[in-house]
């Protein structure tokens, strides 16, 4: 059976315990998977070396509480295809994806206490070189505060996780067709740790990223969000509960049984070229089957 079937298996099995139970919550997941990922993910280090295309094929869907389609005035429901990928997922950094990607350009030989070789000239990154799409998500007719749930992923070999420097970024939209960013998340997806991590800009040091306002190498101080935020959700019963430190990401709005206007979520899944962990061991390996999961709690009136 396909990934894309169980999840589909997944979300039926979900939305009739929840009807059966009439429990106030939702979910969405979101399915990828990362095809012929080994040539197309790099370090910093080998960044203009044998491109790959990478496609990446994607399926959502959707609990009791909430609806989901892949475009505004799409087909709303408990599940959407989303567009595919053809591109080459090539390291690119930011401290804000509103404020854009920045690739490396060039190298210069590292000072003491660096590497040999560290990346010195930076410059825009192409759409082409990290993953983005665009999800819709409306209530069954209550207002519902979404949490991401999970981020879950598989790597081809575990003593050289390449999920330890993968971001995934949720810019999320006000309410409404067209509407202005309302606020922007990054998260690390692993804590795991690549055993021949090393910080290879020349600028900065570890847990830096790219001042995305600035093209001359300049870092900035980062930390991206966790694990941590996550809320709890059991999918045998369909409950959502809350941890001390989960992130709402929006609030989708409704009233006595009419769904309010749509919010869009734009997902983005990149290589963070500053990570420490992104280094040469890395080249050759594959992110496979990444979900990300989304829970919905309906708002106490």
């Amino acid at each position: 059976m396909s990934i894309i079937s169980n999840v589909m298996e997944q979300v039926n099995k979900s939305d009739k315990k929840q009807l059966k139970g009439k429990l106030r919550t939702g979910t969405v997941a979101l399915l990828i998977a990362l095809l012929a990922a080994a040539s197309a993910t790099y370090a910093w280090y080998i960044y203009n070396t044998s491109r790959h295309t990478t496609k990446v094929r994607m399926a959502a869907g959707a609990g009791v509480n909430l609806q989901i389609s892949n475009s505004y005035n799409g087909t709303y429901g408990s599940a959407a295809v989303l567009d595919s990928f053809s591109g080459q997922l090539n390291p690119v950094s930011t401290n804000r994806i509103s404020g854009g990607f920045q690739k490396v350009l060039g190298f210069t030989n590292g000072t003491e206490n660096q590497s040999n070789l560290v990346a010195n000239l930076f410059g825009k990154g192409a759409y082409t070189d990290y993953y983005k799409t665009s999800l819709f998500l409306k209530s069954n007719g209550e207002s519902t505060d979404i949490y991401i749930a999970d981020i879950g992923f598989e790597d081809s070999d575990e003593k050289n996780p390449i999920s330890s420097a993968i971001r995934a970024g949720f810019v999320v939209h006000k309410a409404g067709r067209n509407q202005p960013t309302e606020a922007e998340y990054i998260f690390a997806i692993s804590d795991k740790k690549n055993p021949e991590a090393e910080y290879n800009t020349a600028t900065g040091k570890e847990g830096d990223v790219l001042d995305c306002t600035k093209t001359d190498g300049t870092t900035v101080s980062f930390t991206p969000y966790t694990s941590a935020a996550y809320c709890t959700y059991d999918k045998n019963t369909g409950t959502v509960s809350l941890k001390s430190g989960s992130l709402k990401l929006c609030t989708t709005t409704g009233k006595n049984g009419s769904a309010g206007d749509p919010v869009q979520i734009d997902l983005y899944i990149w290589l963070e070229g500053c990570d420490e962990d992104c280094t040469r061991n890395l080249c050759s390996q594959t992110l496979k089957n990444l979900s990300v999961s989304f829970a919905g709690a309906v708002k106490e009136s």
